[in-house]
């Protein structure tokens, strides 16, 4: 059975025009990949049943998900993806380039799809368009009528069927701007619904900073603790922020134990009241006995992107009188910056004692707080 709506990003192009080093769809906005947060964006929207990532060879490994693989153009990479599809009613295709899909803009284009085979998203021309001049240098010539003319955004929504007929129709030595027009030219009107300025393609540096801008003014920062406390016992391994650390003892526990990631685990859930590591994985559940902690902090990551958060920084204290977790300090960041998809500058580990108070300063267990900020 074909999923009812798919939607096709494509991320296969150089993006050269923004500069870098990398391809301008995989450049962080947020701390997140421009490419990324389209995903997330229409993954999450009810109406969309399946998401599948254009990307070039080699590339995969920069997004989430299902992808498949680009071609030499766009219009190729569009009709490889539309291939890989399989089966479905609907397709939405969209520039990875656009970040910021508002869910209002999908909802229009769905229900025109209702009544047309293609819809897409637009906006009015508000300032004056002019050819260039005849003469030498840059002069300016004669201006073009704008209330004829209008911007056309992404995504751009379409009967599967007839997408797909018009792209294997489509000469192969001509190419196009954009798959509406790839639909008319196979004889379909093309819909217009109303498009908004957050879907404003990223082209030039310049154009990163007005996203963020944008992205910013309607996220919210949200921190919150987590607190984690296991016992030391002879014969365990330890593993403190997924590390493996000699000592004579180790931390019992359903799990590995580790402390240090239960902590950031359960700070990471509480950034959107999701409750803490216990209810996703209970101890009594035989499943988690002995389980690597890495990956119940990689779940609860997981839910923050799927609401469209972000994790902004980690601050993580490890109350223990031994073993010294000084020479392990940078290793530790890095085994969470990458579970975390993060760079290790937004990972602080600290580590303390209790001046030998307590059971902890008796050697008798190890502690953990920790406290994350994220931004959704």
């Amino acid at each position: 059975m074909s999923a009812e709506t798919i939607a096709l990003i494509v991320a296969a192009g150089k993006g050269e025009r923004v500069g870098g080093d990398i391809p301008k769809q995989f450049l962080p906005l947020a701390g997140v990949s421009l490419v990324q947060h389209s995903r997330r964006a229409l993954a999450a929207h009810p109406g969309i049943d399946r998401v599948v990532t254009v990307v070039a060879a080699g590339n995969e490994a920069f997004v989430e998900g299902e992808t498949a693989i680009g071609g030499a153009t766009r219009r190729e990479s569009v009709l490889n993806g539309l291939e890989a599809i399989g089966a479905a009613r609907r397709v939405l295709i969209h520039d990875a380039a656009r970040p910021i899909v508002p869910a209002a803009v999908v909802d229009r284009l769905l229900l025109a799809l209702d009544s047309a085979k293609g819809a897409v998203p637009t906006l009015p021309v508000a300032d004056t368009i002019a050819g260039k001049g005849a003469g030498k240098g840059d002069s300016l010539g004669d201006t073009v009528d704008r209330s004829a003319l209008v911007r056309v955004q992404t995504p751009q929504a379409f009967d599967y069927a007839a997408i797909l007929a018009a792209h294997r129709a489509w000469p192969a030595a001509e190419e196009a701007t954009d798959d509406a027009q790839i639909l008319r030219r196979a004889g379909q009107d093309v819909a217009m619904v109303d498009g908004d300025p957050l879907l404003d393609k990223i082209t030039y540096p310049g154009d990163i900073a007005l996203a963020e801008a944008r992205l910013g003014a309607n996220m919210r920062v949200r921190t919150a603790t987590g607190y984690d406390v296991h016992r030391l016992v002879a014969g365990e391994q330890l593993w403190l922020g997924g590390v493996l650390i000699p000592h004579d003892k180790g931390l019992s526990g359903h799990s590995d134990a580790d402390v240090a990631l239960h902590a950031v685990t359960d700070a990471v859930l509480g950034t959107i009241a999701a409750g803490d590591i216990g209810q996703h994985f209970p101890p009594s559940d035989p499943r988690w006995k002995g389980a690597e902690s890495g990956q119940f902090l990689e779940h609860a990551a997981s839910l923050v992107a799927a609401k469209g958060g972000t994790i902004e920084f980690v601050d993580l204290t490890i109350i223990c009188e031994a073993p010294k977790i000084g020479p392990y300090r940078d290793v530790i960041r890095d085994r969470i910056a990458a579970l975390l998809r993060v760079s290790r500058e937004q990972i602080s580990v600290k580590a303390t004692t209790t001046e030998r108070l307590g059971f902890t300063g008796r050697g008798e267990g190890i502690a953990a707080q920790a406290v994350v900020t994220i931004r959704i």
